[in-house]
């Protein structure tokens, strides 16, 4: 067996549980991959489910979709692993694709096969010990990924057909809107408000890119030999052609500082409150000084709030599964708090930006 423990894996949840047998027969006849492999969880994320195949000579990662209601083309396994194969060639920082899965009899979904890169994923602290110095240059260079992947050409990629045209910041502005219609439950506000506020003042796109749509820390593999610089990009799921800046703003949502209120920092999910983390806005500087846009604060605030209410709508749909009994993964209990909070956050930074 592989040497050593993987951080964040888990035994199995009963209600994520798969047969096992079947995939290792499938991945002998497809991979040629022999053996049964002892397989463990990942606890982390609300997507996709993502588990560890050891092997005695190799780890490999299984991503499948949950089960209960999903929006449409949510969870779209397969995409994901098309776009990370055809990504290889030109980001190196994705894993190599094994195989994909679409026949869902073999364990009730389809489902995908990746090796695992080595390296530390940062979780909701840091579990390394940086310097201040260090975290920076960590930080300025998670920045610098973004920007990379951004200046990939998606026509020599393969991945144009991904885009829709003109029009994604509306497209995403009307979407994520009836997606939160429909997901809605009682116990959460309307968002009325803040998706008005949206539609009457989103701007045109700013250009057309490769986008991530779900650019965090804890989406990062860090390189074993200089933890500062990363190594993969993990979770492919929601990537598309789009708009660079909705990216970033959709990456933002999730950057909780050290001198955020109380009740925004107990959501915090990954280590951007550690000494030596840019600020949010030096984010949003540094990337506009390495891609030669300019925006100003009132500017940056349209593209803030959409990141924030993307971020509800999330949290809302993963809410609407565990509030109609599809999930009972306790993880998911207070996602409807976490949208009432995003909600007010929201309409405070309209708020400012009105003044």
């Amino acid at each position: 067996m592989v040497e050593g423990s993987v951080a964040g894996a888990r035994p199995v949840r009963h209600e994520d549980a798969f047969d096992v047998e079947a995939v290792a027969t499938w991945l002998a006849a497809r991979a040629g991959v022999d053996g049964t492999p002892e397989v463990r969880q990942f606890s982390g994320g609300a997507s996709n489910l993502t588990y560890l195949l050891r092997y005695p000579d190799q780890d490999l990662i299984l991503r499948r979709p949950p089960a209960g209601q999903k929006a449409k083309g949510a969870h779209d396994v397969a995409r994901e692993f098309r776009i990370q194969s055809q990504l290889g060639p030109v980001f190196p920082h994705v894993p190599r694709m094994v195989a994909l899965c679409e026949d869902e009899s073999v364990i009730g979904s389809p489902f995908y096969v990746m090796e695992r890169l080595v390296g530390h994923i940062p979780r909701k602290e840091l579990g390394l010990a940086l310097s201040p110095e260090e975290v920076r240059r960590l930080c300025t260079n998670a920045v610098d990924l973004l920007v990379e992947l951004h200046s990939i050409d998606v026509e020599a990629a393969g991945l144009a057909s991904l885009g829709k045209g003109e029009g994604y910041v509306a497209r995403q502005v009307a979407g994520w809107s009836t997606r939160y219609r429909k997901a809605r439950t009682r116990n959460v506000g309307s968002c009325e408000k803040v998706m008005r506020w949206l539609d009457e003042h989103q701007p045109a796109d700013v250009r057309s890119c490769l986008i991530h749509n779900d650019f965090r820390l804890d989406n990062l593999v860090l390189s074993p030999d200089d933890p500062t610089r990363p190594i993969g990009l993990l979770d492919w799921e929601m990537a598309t052609v789009g708009d660079p800046l909705m990216d970033l703003g959709g990456a933002l949502a999730y950057w909780v500082q050290a001198d955020d209120s109380r009740w925004f920092r107990m959501f915090r999910r990954q280590p951007t409150h550690a000494p030596g983390m840019m600020t949010r806005r030096e984010v949003v500087d540094h990337y506009c000084a390495r891609t030669g846009l300019v925006l100003t604060d009132r500017e940056w605030a349209f593209y803030e709030v959409f990141g924030l209410f993307r971020l509800a709508v999330i949290c809302q749909q993963i809410y609407y599964r565990y509030h109609h009994k599809q999930t009972t993964n306790p993880a998911f209990r207070h996602f409807g708090i976490a949208v009432v909070m995003l909600e007010l956050r929201c309409r405070r930074l309209i708020r400012k930006a009105e003044r």
